[in-house]
């Protein structure tokens, strides 16, 4: 079986060879784990994934899906610890020399209709030449060489999570109590721009997977409420849901941090059949929401802080992915990127004991 078929299929309940093993974001280290595990390992090529076999999955067809052109990145301010600059989103934001900091946003490019509408008309065409760049034929030959399954939507862009970058957190959520109309005109048409794009993509190959990436939830829950939910993002989803329909593609996945129990059940009625990373330490019981949602294919939910204390641990959360697993509709990872704190040995520990659960 290719390996993104099986990925789709075991997320469908359907039957596969084996479990996909090593695949999404909770296998995949922060770039200061990858120093140490190749410090640790002397061997400064270290890649993980190669060395513990972990297997393909999906691949996503180059193109531009925010702001195009992008914002010329810029260094505004500097001094001996911090620094000021603008990213290719327009966020203006201070950032700790050494990077060990989550940064401080100063300023986004949306306030106002008037910063909307310039954006809007300058950044965000689906038509400009230029946001589609993929060699077809090329692409073909990867997929045929690796049996990836196709894939659009990606980190930065989500229904809410783009706007949120456009205004910041506090500036949106104020923008949706004074300022809907603006709200809900951005959100709609970064929906417009991406079905325009994912349009074009699914005439040259199929489209297996469309991602939406919020990060819209913290320990309590999401940011705003089911009510607020429904009114500003599900009309969106629906559209999108509708292209899927249109299109024959079989898997939705949103991706969000926190708590996400509010969040499962809104979304899978507008189309959503997939979620991850499900953190545990934001009280996400990936066995509990089984037993909720048979039929919500379930990426992660392990709880990475167990690689960092030792094998129990570790075998403790072995022990609830062999049980996930049983229960189908679930590939396992861990629930977000893996932290420094980690040995090598711990995480190749754990590969090979999810290796076995998986079948593989």
């Amino acid at each position: 079986m290719r390996p993104g078929e099986r990925v789709v299929r075991c997320l469908l309940g359907q039957s596969v060879d084996h479990v996909p093993y090593g695949v999404g974001i909770g296998w995949a280290p922060w770039g200061e784990t990858l120093e140490r595990w190749r410090a640790e390992t002397g061997r400064g090529d270290l890649d993980p994934g190669r060395e513990l076999g972990f297997e393909p999955s999906f691949t996503t067809p180059a193109l531009f899906a925010g702001l195009f052109p992008p914002f010329t990145p810029e260094v505004l301010d500097e001094d001996e610890r911090f620094i000021v600059h603008r990213d290719e989103r327009g966020i203006v934001m201070r950032d700790r020399r050494d990077g060990h900091s989550i940064p401080e946003f100063l300023r986004h490019p949306v306030a106002t209709w008037d910063d909307w509408r310039a954006l809007k008309e300058e950044r965000l065409d689906p038509d400009t030449p230029g946001r589609l760049f993929e060699d077809w034929p090329a692409f073909r030959r990867r997929l045929d060489a690796t049996g990836e399954a196709v894939q659009v939507g990606w980190f930065p862009y989500g229904v809410f999570g783009t706007a949120r970058d456009m205004m910041g957190v506090e500036g949106l959520l104020y923008a949706m109590h004074d300022e809907p109309d603006l709200v809900a005109d951005m959100m709609s048409h970064l929906t417009d721009v991406w079905i325009r794009l994912w349009e074009r993509v699914a005439d040259a190959v199929q489209i297996d997977h469309i991602h939406i990436w919020e990060d819209m939830s913290g320990r309590d829950g999401p940011l705003i409420s089911p009510a607020m939910i429904r009114r500003f993002m599900m009309p969106c989803y629906d559209r999108i849901a509708a292209f899927a329909r249109e299109r024959n593609v079989r898997i939705v996945s949103v991706d969000t941090d926190g708590n996400c129990d509010l969040l499962v059940p809104i979304l899978m009625e507008h189309g959503v059949n997939m979620m991850f990373p499900f953190e545990v330490q934001a009280g996400n019981d990936i066995e509990k929401l089984r037993r909720q949602y048979p039929e919500l294919g379930i990426v992660g939910g392990l709880d990475k802080r167990a690689l960092a204390i030792g094998a129990t641990a570790i075998d403790e959360q072995v022990e609830i992915a062999r049980r996930a697993v049983a229960s189908g509709r679930y590939i396992p990872g861990f629930d977000h990127l893996i932290p420094p704190d980690v040995p090598w040995e711990a995480f190749r520990y754990a590969a090979m004991e999810m290796r076995q659960v998986c079948g593989s």
